[in-house]
């Protein structure tokens, strides 16, 4: 907390001053509602960048593979089947 309160060289009557405007603000009732969605938001960001760390740590602890490459299509045979023969 204090590397935050450095950057903005805030001291504690400026934080508590902010306080008070939010809470007239919001009003007493809301504050518990923003603290917990400000709390859920930041527990899901978090867990997005620890899968997103996860996955980089994963692709780059892999033994190298081969790439998937698929086969070719399979071309009909040129050759018109017996029981498609004209009848004379």
């Amino acid at each position: 907390m204090n590397v935050i309160l450095g950057v903005w060289d805030l001291g504690m009557g400026q934080i508590i001053l902010i306080l008070l405007v939010v809470l007239l603000m919001f009003g007493a009732k809301k504050l518990p509602d923003l603290a917990k969605g400000l709390g859920q938001g930041i527990k899901e960001f978090k867990k997005a960048t620890r899968d997103i760390q996860d996955e980089v740590t994963k692709a780059a602890n892999a033994p190298d593979e081969q790439p998937y490459k698929p086969e070719p299509p399979k071309t009909a045979s040129t050759e018109p089947d017996k029981d498609q023969t004209p009848k004379s």
